[in-house]
């Protein structure tokens, strides 16, 4: 089964049960920094360029305030700076993973 079991803040990590029975504990500096969102990532122009914009944390930017389940793929992120459009696919959140070594 695919999907969320449950999700807490642990410390300074995101956990997340998954319904297949695996946990991923990702850092919360890791998930602000990978924010899927267009501000962070970027978008494509009309000839398919993305141009990373430059992204400046300040105060309150790894601290993550709250989080919302998004249907049962996702999960939204609030931060205490005011950022929180970005949505983590649990596909992306699985990659991440991956590359923190899980």
């Amino acid at each position: 089964m695919r999907g969320f079991a449950n999700v807490c803040v642990i410390g300074g990590e995101l956990a997340l049960a998954l319904g297949d029975g695996r946990e991923l504990y990702l850092t919360l500096p890791l998930l602000r920094r990978a924010c899927p969102c267009a501000a962070c990532q970027g978008e494509p122009d009309a000839m398919g360029r993305v141009l990373r914009p430059v992204v400046e944390y300040g105060p309150g930017a790894f601290d993550l305030k709250r989080f919302e389940l998004v249907g049962g793929y996702g999960v939204q992120l609030f931060w205490a700076d005011g950022h929180g459009s970005g949505i983590y696919s649990l596909a992306y959140l699985e990659k991440l993973g991956d590359l923190a070594g899980q």
